[in-house]
């Protein structure tokens, strides 16, 4: 084992173990090798984690913001200073090759930090002059929030959600995807050190159960989850039974509209970007991608070509820009999508095979994949399929393009590629989707909310807009007169 943590769980401050717990392994993707063995949090476990957050949440909300923001700031510092072995932590935990996570995950998650450090002393109410008399309110944190990670970027989630959270006031209990379980505690570490109170971000880790009984808690005020549309609607089902606030990024099958006047190699890195960067395990990406006509088979040619560049291996070398599949079952899932692309019909360009890396071979590699002459109709064009495999649609008019894209349950993001910008803009305006491009994709700077519409999601993350979700107004009327009645 190469990433064995000191504990399973982190609560009040330091690691805990649960040895009754479910056995939990973590697994390092290009070989198959167990990297950690961790437990489950039992009922008992999780209901400590969440009296340590209630304890903490009190110390916290009571600390001046400008003093919040300073802890902040400090984790961000402690993260870029450790950002090697974090990205090392992560491309164990994901299979993520080392160059992505190098610059995606753990300097991504500092960014988030800073940001909401700097954030936090702003978060004032307003005054509001009323004649003789006037009201006031106050912003005021939630209390205990349950947040629910996902395995494909673990410590860039946990910090896009601790950071607002904590700027707010919160206190968190976090849980890892049971796939990706250990950058999260690292997390917790870094956060205890830069000073935040005991309590106040605690790791639990474990199944569908764990998370089930955090989302139902009664001391749990909030729940973040990433993940799944069909998970999405379990935890938003239980949470509605106790009236808690929700937030639930969710997934996508979101449209990259590229027309025959765009900048045809500055389309293709986006469509490469949008479908195989981390192995195509990105919920935003861009897996439709409609082609207009009259550029349609140069940009098949040019992405051919340039997909066969794809370097493939041990994702701890630096060189190497595509790794393997998270899981065995995701590895399965992605390959019967592959076979029923190629049932219905669909044209296949390049890839379409498992692919075998001689030095490791019981990793869980697919070669990236692109599908031609797509159907709207064709599985793997509605369904989404979290791996390499690229559908590249044709259409011929601007209105066409945009109502096929539109025609999906999903709402999480879409991109557009145009020279002509008043087209892009109006394009962009009726594309049904929370988070969009215009000439590029998947770019997400903290700055910018994050969040889909649809079945995608609900609330949005980053931003001034994921203040509004981990906090609430209180208004305060101040009569200066006298009170008058009818008798």
């Amino acid at each position: 084992m190469r990433a064995q943590p000191q504990a399973s769980h982190f609560i009040n401050g330091a690691y805990q173990e649960d040895l009754h717990g479910r056995p939990l392994e973590s697994l390092y993707p290009a070989t198959g090798e167990v990297i950690a063995r961790l437990h489950a949090a039992g009922s008992e476990t999780v209901n400590a984690a969440v009296a340590a957050a209630r304890t903490g949440q009190k110390i916290w909300a009571a600390t001046p913001p400008v003093e919040r923001g300073r802890v902040l700031l400090q984790a961000a510092a402690l993260l870029r200073e450790r950002n090697r072995a974090l990205s090392e932590l992560e491309t164990l935990d994901t299979g993520k090759p080392l160059q992505e996570t190098l610059v995606a995950d753990a300097a991504s998650g500092a960014e988030c930090l800073e940001y909401y450090g700097g954030l936090a002393g702003t978060l004032t109410g307003e005054h509001i002059d009323l004649g003789g008399s006037f009201a006031y309110t106050r912003r005021e944190p939630l209390g205990v929030v349950a947040a629910i990670g996902a395995w494909n970027y673990p410590i860039q989630i946990a910090c896009w959600k601790a950071a607002p959270a904590l700027a707010c006031g919160n206190a968190v209990v976090f849980k890892p995807s049971e796939i990706t379980p250990l950058s999260a505690l690292k997390l917790a570490e870094i956060l205890q050190e830069a000073g935040l109170p005991d309590g106040c971000f605690n790791v639990v880790q474990g199944f569908g159960e764990t998370g089930a009984h955090l989302v139902s808690h009664p001391d749990v005020a909030k729940v973040s989850l990433t993940g799944s549309v069909p998970t999405g609607t379990k935890v938003a089902g239980l949470a509605a039974q106790t009236l808690k606030h929700v937030t639930l990024e969710l997934g996508g099958k979101s449209p990259l509209i590229v027309f025959d006047d765009a900048h045809l190699d500055n389309a293709v890195s986006a469509a490469i970007n949008a479908n195989f960067y981390s192995s195509g395990q990105i919920c935003s990406n861009g897996t439709r991608v409609f082609v207009q006509k009259g550029i349609k088979e140069a940009f098949l040619a040019r992405l051919a070509e340039r997909t066969a560049k794809a370097r493939m291996g041990d994702p701890m070398d630096e060189a190497v820009d595509t790794g393997p599949l998270v899981s065995q079952a995701q590895y399965e899932k992605v390959t019967s999508y592959i076979e029923a692309g190629k049932a219905e019909g669909a044209r296949l360009v390049c890839g379409g095979d498992r692919a075998r890396v001689e030095e490791l071979p019981d990793g869980l590699f697919v070669t990236p994949t692109v599908f031609a002459d797509v159907a709207d109709h064709m599985t793997i064009a509605r369904e989404e399929i979290f791996g390499p495999v690229m559908c590249v649609l044709d259409f011929e008019a601007e209105d066409e393009a945009v109502a096929r894209a539109n025609a999906t349950e999903f709402g999480l993001a879409a991109g557009v590629f145009t020279r002509d910008i008043t087209r892009a803009h109006r394009v962009i305006a009726g594309l049904n989707a929370g988070t969009c491009w215009i000439n590029t994709y998947n770019l997400t700077p903290i700055q910018m909310p994050f969040g889909g519409m649809k079945h995608s999601g609900i609330g949005r993350e980053n931003g001034h807009a994921a203040i509004e979700h981990y906090s609430q107004i209180k208004s305060v009327y101040v009569e200066m007169g006298d009170v008058e009645s009818a008798y």
